[in-house]
This record gives C-alpha cells, structure tokens and sequence, in this order.
C-alpha cells in the first residue's frame, strides 16, 4: 500500500514539474489554454481530483490562473507582481498596498467585446502599421473632446498621443528642459517624477507643503535665488497627499510663472477621481503649461496610452521626443481607448472608480480610525490612497518592514520624499486588492502601527 501511495504521488509531482518546467522555460507561452482538469487526469492517468490538485499547486506556484467558465491558463511570469514596478524582492506575492492599480470586475469582458468590435469595424491594416508621431488626427480630437470635458479648451493639434503618462513626462521634460536645468517640485511628489529627473539630469528643488497645496512663498523665494525653468505639480488629487489645489492658489502660481518665465507641468493622472474640481492650470496659463495624463488609473494600467497637451508652439518638439524615444503609441491600443473615450465608456468607469475610492476610503477611516484614534490621515475623499504621518516614536521603516514579514506591501515616504530629511509616514494603496481583502489588511497596518507606537 505504501509503494503505490509512493507512486501516486511520484507521478503527481512529476506532472506538476514538467507543467512548471514548460511554463517557465517558454515552450507553454502565456495566455495558452491548458487541458481540462478531466482531459489532463485521462492523458497523465491520473484520478480526476488529482489532476484539479496538479493545476492548484500549479496557482499557488503563481504560474497559471483559472478562469471560471473558461478554463485554466498560464500566467505571465516574465515579470513579478506589480507590473514591473521596482519594489524590494521581499514584498512579491505579498497583499499590495504599495502600488495602485485599479480596477473593476467588468473591465476584462470590456476589453473582450472591444477587441471583437475592432476585428469587425476597425482597419486593421492600417493599425498593423506605422502610427503618426503624436497619433491619428482622429484620436487626438477623440482625447481633445475629453479635455474639454475636464474644462481645457484645447485642439486636436495641441494633442499628442503617449505611451502612458510616465511616457508623456518624459516626452515633455525632454522636448523642453537641458541637462542641470532646475525644476520646483513638491517636497513629497510623484516617484516616477524623481526617477525621470535623475535620468535626465534636471536639478529638483523642493517646496514645503501647506494643508491646501505647495507654498508659493515659498516658490517666489526659489525664483529669486535660482535660475527655476519649470515647476512640476499635481494641483488636482495630488499624489501621495490628495490635495486640490484651490482656484486662488492656482491663479496665484500662474501668475508666479508669468512673473518668473516657468513652464508648468501639470500632471493630470488622478484628476479624474476629484469632481468638480478647479479649472486645469493648463486652462489658466495655456500660453506656459504642458498637460499630462493618461488611461492607467481611469481604465487600467495594461492600456499603455497617454497624452499630453501643449501649445500648439510646442508640439513639433514633442513629436521628435516621441520619435526619438518610442516613435509612436501602439496604434491597436489607442484606438481601443479613443473608441472608449467616444463612446461613453471612459465615463462610466470613472464614474464607478470615483464611487469605489469612496468606499475605500470609508473603510479605511472606519478600521484604522477605530484602531488608531488619535493618528491624522490625510487624504481625498475620493482618492485611492492615504498618507498616514507616524507618531513620534514610530518608524516607518521598521512598520514597513514588520508588515513584509507578515505579506503586506506598503509605502514609506522615502520614494516620494525630494528633501534630505524624510518624514516617518506611510502611503497606502487602496486600490489593488478586492475589499474583502483590503480590510483585514488595513486591520494588521493599524496594528503594526499600534505595536509600534506604544
């Protein structure tokens, strides 16, 4: 009895191998559909329970999912949980409160129905070729008409088309700014921001924030000392801290720019979520501002398609920055979101993001206003992450790595930190997991807080 329980699992564990084998050296390709679980037990002759128990350790291996209706497919393991974002090798596979990615449970059939539509309507030939630098005349309107929704008049002319925002920031810094040029930046900012500036060699100096926005004092002060070109900003949901710029503040940093000669760069990723909102500083300096955004947040982050909008002035530099770095934006991609733009569907799903940040934040109010009472939490109301400024006695490298230990990823503020001093705080992520994890998660953040605070 013993040998033939030792051979069962011989041949259960074989199959199993040889699956990850495959699948890990390329010959099983992500996206293959593999056998059903009563195909794989007839061909290996296994029971049909264990062949269901080969593709669950094959899932919690992280190598396949099961989709239900559908089958079971192979994963891609070419890059580790969190798309690609460079995060410590500890936190993989952990409970991701580090990184944002939103994103609904109807969105896959979206995509599925799209791609049916283009292969019926769409001109595939054309979408097989070269794009334009800056994108097809007709997408470009496509994203002007949603600008203008968001209170910017600009043109199709003023458009182009990116391959995500954090390629449109680059596109702009590159088509406007030199190497040692000096750029105002928030003292907490945007970490993709930072990574870009060391890579093109722009000096960052930073602002100190106040409740509502940067200090301006402070901003007029820098332009006295230093030669400042241009200010990075997030006046609308800024990330880490989720503030909105209000309309005296914004007039009052435009007028700053004109006084001083300062392009502003308007990072637009987040702004969707704060409605109504001010108008856009592109709206108010459109002489000066270069308007950044894209389909990440809004729609998900797999949609590599961004845009930025200039004066028109400006925009034969910025197709030679896209030239130069990535010649144009997958042509399949942005006519799926521009025919999500015209169509309402970008709408909607704004819509519904806005209504599950909300949730999000009330659950997070709720847990950790319970567990911790008397810590500040700083956020928007409709915001998909919080800033939690940490007692005293805490530090936030030492909760951050006590929640690793326990398969929780989150946030200290060294990413976003410009000054040499960085603030013990944590930045939560809340839009990444479902909500039936989010909240016990949030429990065992508030506790390592609690733990560490006493």
């Amino acid at each position: 009895m013993a040998t033939t329980s030792l051979a069962r699992t011989s041949r259960y564990q074989t199959v199993v191998d040889r699956l990850a084998a495959a699948i890990r050296s390329g010959q099983l390709p992500a996206g293959t559909r593999l056998p059903t679980h009563r195909t794989l037990a007839a061909r290996e002759g296994l029971a049909l329970v264990t062949a269901s128990r080969v593709y669950a350790e094959l899932s919690a291996m992280g190598l396949v999912s099961g989709e239900t209706g559908r089958g079971t497919f192979v994963k891609e393991t070419a890059l580790p949980p969190g798309h690609g974002i460079d995060i410590p090798p500890a936190a993989l596979g952990s409970v991701d409160l580090s990184f944002n990615v939103p994103t609904l449970p109807s969105q896959a059939e979206l995509l599925r129905t799209a791609l049916r539509q283009l292969a019926l309507t769409g001109d595939l030939e054309a979408l097989l070729r070269y794009q334009p630098h800056g994108g097809r005349p007709r997408d470009r309107a496509a994203v002007a008409q949603h600008l203008r929704a968001r209170g910017l008049q600009v043109s199709g002319e003023q458009v182009v088309l990116v391959d995500g925002a954090q390629h449109g920031l680059t596109v702009a810094l590159m088509a406007r700014l030199t190497p040692g040029d000096v750029v105002a930046v928030d003292a907490l900012t945007y970490p993709g921001f930072k990574l870009l500036a060391q890579q093109l060699h722009l000096e960052l100096l930073p602002l100190p924030a106040t409740p509502q926005g940067p200090d301006l004092a402070a901003l007029q002060q820098l332009c006295r000392q230093r030669s400042v070109r241009a200010v990075y900003t997030m006046p609308t949901l800024h990330n880490p801290l989720g503030w909105v710029l209000p309309l005296a503040q914004r007039l009052q940093l435009v007028e700053l720019a004109r006084a001083h000669d300062l392009m502003l760069i308007e990072d637009g990723a987040y702004a969707y979520l704060a409605d109504p909102a001010p108008p856009p500083l592109a709206a108010l300096a459109p002489e000066r501002t270069v308007y950044v955004s894209g389909f990440s947040k809004n729609v998900a982050a797999g949609l590599r398609v961004g845009f930025a909008a200039a004066p028109l002035d400006w925009v034969p530099a910025l197709e030679r920055a896209i030239r130069a770095t990535t010649w144009n934006t997958p042509g399949v991609m942005a006519a799926i979101a521009c025919g999500w733009l015209e169509d309402g569907t970008v709408t909607r799903l704004e819509t519904h993001k806005r209504e599950d940040a909300a949730l999000r934040q009330q659950l997070a109010a709720r847990v950790l206003g319970t567990l911790l009472p008397g810590l500040p939490r700083v956020s928007h109301p409709l915001s998909y992450f919080l800033w939690l400024p940490l007692p005293p006695e805490a530090r936030a490298d030492q909760i951050a790595a006590t929640l690793l230990q326990q398969g929780i990823a989150v946030s200290t503020a060294e990413p976003f930190a410009t000054t040499a001093q960085v603030p013990h705080a944590l930045r939560l992520a809340l839009g990444s997991v479902p909500l039936e994890v989010l909240e016990p998660a949030l429990r065992q953040v508030g506790q390592a807080i609690a733990d560490a605070s006493y």
